[in-house]
């Protein structure tokens, strides 16, 4: 169990890192687009993102 949250959070450290090494300006870019977005519908990308995360993870477990 430890491991496999192990991994997917080291996944997570590499295409965040690649973000920030290969398109810093545009990583800029997109903070900004996100401003003039309402907290609301930042939060409920974010709740989408996490069902969606979610749903891949169980289907990763379930094959």
């Amino acid at each position: 169990m430890w491991q496999a949250i192990l991994m997917g959070l080291g996944m997570v450290l590499v295409i965040e890192g690649l973000v920030f090494a290969l398109a810093p300006s545009r990583l800029e870019d997109l903070i900004r687009a996100l401003s003039a977005i309402s907290p609301e519908t930042r939060r409920l990308i974010g709740l989408a993102g996490v069902a969606a995360g979610a749903v891949l993870t169980s289907w990763a477990i379930s094959l």
